[in-house]
């Protein structure tokens, strides 16, 4: 097997463990502080956009169609205090979600389609396009798809001779605070997809950047793996919970 190594790293009270909203009878008319709100919210994020709304409003927005006959606001305020900020919410594990009274099968879905929907258009920014001269799509495309993951994901971004990015591609999926890579298995995926270059990006759950001993000595491997085969190693990028760190920004490569 390949060597290995790690990356380290009042309307309605809010719910609690032992109570879920009401829901309506079906058939009954939505009460009209609902039907109100609703519109209200409708409204304020057509005319305003998102930016106009806190994170509990626009999770209220993304429940109505999950929930349609009931009051929404108890559990986007929960969704947020068990996991902490809307990106976070729709990033969550679909087993945690599940533990969280009131959600169901429809809140996941809603919640996943909108996750799914952020990732692709973020990965159109920058597939099929060149990579260095469009690298803040890079860098948002990265910040998108890994940001507010709780384990550590190690993804490699294949490039042609024009630096056009022509694969995405997960290669290791961890813990909390370490992910196993295959630095053969990496140039050994170039060779087959034809690539001539590559972006190294992993993501640290603990929202701090700042590389490791294990993330410096994996890169300086993989590199020199890289180079024995004429490719070239562009980046290596750490994503964190508010910002990313550069390899070669930092001159760590």
């Amino acid at each position: 097997m390949s060597p290995s190594n790690t990356f380290a790293e009042s309307s309605l009270p809010l719910f609690d463990s032992n109570s879920v909203a009401p829901v309506l009878v079906p058939g009954a008319r939505l009460p009209s502080y609902i039907r109100d709100h609703r519109k209200r919210l409708r409204e304020r994020f057509l005319t305003g956009g998102p930016q106009a709304m806190p994170d509990y409003e626009l999770l209220e927005l993304v429940l109505f169609r999950a929930i349609p006959r009931q009051d929404v606001k108890p559990l986007a305020r929960l969704l947020l205090d068990r996991f902490g900020d809307f990106n976070r919410v729709l990033s969550a594990p679909i087993p945690r979600l599940n533990e969280v009274p009131g959600v169901g099968d429809a809140v996941v879905q809603e919640l996943k389609i909108v996750e799914a929907a952020a990732h692709r258009l973020a990965r159109a920014r920058v597939i099929d396009r060149p990579v260095l001269s469009g690298w803040a799509a890079v860098l948002d495309y990265c910040h998108t798809t890994m940001a507010h993951r709780e384990t550590e994901q190690f993804r490699v971004l294949y490039l042609d001779r024009k630096n056009i990015l022509i694969a995405d591609e997960e290669q290791g999926r961890g813990t909390v605070d370490h992910v196993p890579v295959y630095p053969r298995e990496v140039v050994k995926r170039a060779l087959e997809l034809n690539a001539s270059a590559l972006i190294l990006v992993h993501n640290h759950p603990s929202g701090d950047p700042t590389p490791s001993d294990a993330d410096i000595t994996m890169t300086a491997q993989i590199n020199d793996a890289a180079s024995a085969l004429g490719l070239t190693l562009h980046d290596h990028i750490i994503v964190g919970k508010s910002r990313e760190l550069s390899f070669r920004s930092q001159s760590y490569l």
